[in-house]
């Protein structure tokens, strides 16, 4: 019930990026034809296409607040992380874009002086973006969601897409009409660096990846825990940031059934209390010498 209210909470986050990204999509888009700035164009261009993305987040959070049925026994969690997917997809395509029409402008050596109007617009745009980059960033730690996080991050890299359209706007008020396409093919880098970032994460996750730094770390605690004699092995794989740990222990033949249950306990509390894991599978086996 605490991961839903988290999910219900995140939500949150995926409505305020759709409400900033259709306003500032809306307000680039028309003083960008006033002003004749193609730079903040293709910002408004990029705040529109942003706008698909949030809406997968909020789907995503949405959905994988949904119960365990009879086909998803596990609960509905992987569909935040198949949203962070999707939002990847989308900050790559854009950030793809933002390059080659950098280097078609390179070609093409276009130059065009656009109202200085328009790179207060952008510089505004970053501003606000910036600020829900900073709330949702905080809001995904907080309720510990990779499909926000990818959110935040997406929107930290539309601010400084706007930043790259002001500064590229500037350049053209002094004659440097080369700014415009540098900036621009840097910030498609940053783009498609983000979305790289979140892309190896989520399939990592989707294709049961787990940290193997912190399954030695887990190994280790659970091996001081009273009555193991030895931790035979563990496995563990991410379920929308949800930890499903499998752990088999070696303990003394002798041990019944209520003494054998008691060490799962003390394992489980373990887990949830140190490693902040509250889904475990604990398997016994008995101990014999020859393990040693």
């Amino acid at each position: 019930m605490e991961r839903v209210d988290d999910l219900k909470r995140g939500e949150k986050g995926a409505w305020i990026s759709i409400f900033a990204y259709l306003i500032l999509a809306s307000t680039k888009l028309v003083f960008s034809h006033i002003g004749n700035s193609h730079a903040l164009q293709a910002d408004g261009l990029n705040n529109a296409t942003d706008v698909v993305a949030s809406v997968a987040v909020l789907i995503g959070l949405k959905i994988s607040r949904r119960p365990p049925d009879e086909d998803h026994h596990y609960g509905h969690y992987r569909a935040e992380t198949i949203a962070s997917l999707i939002a990847a997809f989308i900050m790559v395509t854009v950030g793809i874009q933002v390059i080659t029409n950098t280097i078609q402008k390179l070609i093409s050596l276009e130059t065009t002086q656009p109202d200085m109007l328009t790179a207060w617009v952008a510089l505004g745009g970053a501003i606000v973006m910036y600020a829900v980059y900073r709330f949702n960033l905080k809001l995904s730690r907080t309720v510990d969601s990779s499909a926000l996080y990818a959110a935040a991050q997406d929107n930290r890299s539309d601010a400084l897409v706007s930043i790259g359209a002001f500064i590229g706007i500037g350049g053209a008020q002094l004659g440097l009409f080369w700014l415009d396409p540098l900036t621009g093919f840097i910030v498609g880098l940053i783009i498609c660096k983000t979305a790289w970032d979140i892309f190896k994460d989520a399939t990592h996750a989707l294709t049961d990846g787990f940290d193997e730094k912190r399954i030695m770390e887990i190994k280790e605690s659970v091996a001081r825990v009273a009555d193991v004699k030895k931790v035979a092995d563990v496995k563990g794989r991410i379920h929308g940031n949800k930890a499903l740990i499998d752990i088999t222990i070696l303990v003394d033949p002798e041990h019944n059934v209520e003494k054998s249950h008691d060490i799962t306990v003390k394992v489980e509390r373990l887990l949830e209390e140190k490693h902040h894991i509250t889904y475990a599978h604990i398997h016994i086996e008995p101990y014999y010498e020859s393990h040693t």
